[in-house]
């Protein structure tokens, strides 16, 4: 099983890496609307990936993995998610293929993730009032009654509504490379292998793995949350290593391995001083994973995976998500240094 973890952690760093995802400079010119590449890959992986999970779940194949909707878990960890990935410049899977191409500042972030973990491990009995009212796993096959043709209806009219949008956003972007539109249906293919039963009957996360780690280097796991997060953090972290080796791996391949802290949107819009690149690597670190804790995933765990399938929580903290990205854009990267 571990063997197939790293192989499918594996595909998931190559796809980052081919449609070039997991770059600062991608991420934070989604931020600032100067790059749309992200908005582009999600849309597609989630309007492709909710016709084929939801395929094999009809088919007896996989099961579902709906995220509760916690409201207020789902609405602020949106938001401060999103904040942390504007000022970090990585989510926390591609972070670490990043890192596996020499990028030191994705190491920073992930130093700081693994803080923000471990924080929230110890925060968490404090706020639990403050991430709720637990509204239930609600989903778009809850909602429909179960009733399998009205469901299956509107799952292929939201998808390809979804994949429309991956084409309009392009169009308006005026690019013709088509990388984003197959690592998009890549990664719905691979977290429709992963969901089904016979391989490992779960969907394709990350930012599980940030306290998980943090817990059991800090030896607090006697309490209800580590025990919790036990299984899927050291899925995740074995998945992880392997998105780990495709970075360095491929950036090995084409020439393009190395150690660097700047970058070049940031030296654009920060300037070029290493110290202050490492300070809010560090807390974008820190504020992605807490976020992310808050609602119960990332963008790959919560916004795609939970996107196929169609779920209401991971629908409505990808809205968040975005507008503490957008928002903190404009605000952090408010002009172009000297």
């Amino acid at each position: 099983m571990t063997i197939m973890i790293l192989f499918f952690g594996f595909l998931f760093g190559a796809l980052l890496v081919y449609a070039r995802v997991n770059k600062y400079n991608v991420i934070s010119g989604m931020a600032t609307l100067e790059d749309l590449t992200v908005a582009k890959v999600i849309a597609v992986t989630i309007g492709v990936g909710m016709i084929i999970l939801n395929i094999e779940i009809g088919a007896g194949m996989a099961v579902y993995h709906v995220k509760p909707f916690l409201l207020g878990g789902i609405i602020l960890g949106g938001l401060i998610f999103g904040t942390g990935m504007a000022i970090l410049g990585y989510c926390p899977g591609t972070s670490v293929v990043s890192l596996g191409e020499g990028s030191l500042d994705a190491l920073v972030g992930i130093i700081g993730g693994l803080f923000g973990g471990l924080v929230f491990t110890l925060v968490l009995p404090g706020i639990q009032s403050v991430l709720g009212p637990d509204l239930g796993k609600i989903s778009l096959y809850t909602l429909t009654g179960e009733s399998s043709v009205l469901f299956f209806i509107l799952v292929f009219i939201i998808g390809i509504l979804f994949i429309w949008a991956g084409f309009w956003l392009n169009k308006r972007e005026k690019k013709k490379n088509m990388e984003w539109l197959y690592a998009g249906a890549g990664l719905a293919i691979l977290n429709g292998i992963v969901f089904l039963s016979l391989t490992t009957n779960r969907p394709i996360g990350a930012s599980t793995a940030f306290p998980y780690i943090a817990d059991k280097l800090a030896g607090l796991t006697d309490n209800d949350y580590f025990r919790k997060i036990e299984t899927p953090g050291h899925w995740e972290m074995i998945f992880l290593a392997g998105a780990l080796v495709a970075g360095f791996v491929f950036s090995m391949a084409k020439k393009e391995f190395k150690l660097k802290i700047l970058h070049d949107r940031w030296i654009k819009y920060k300037g070029e001083s290493e110290h202050k690149r490492i300070l809010w690597a560090f807390v974008g670190g820190f504020i992605v994973i807490f976020g992310a804790r808050m609602a119960g995933g990332c963008t790959s765990g919560h916004i795609i995976s939970g996107g196929m399938q169609i779920a209401v929580s991971s629908l409505v903290f990808a809205v968040f998500v975005f507008a503490g990205l957008l928002i903190t854009g404009k605000l952090f990267y408010t002009k172009k240094a000297d």
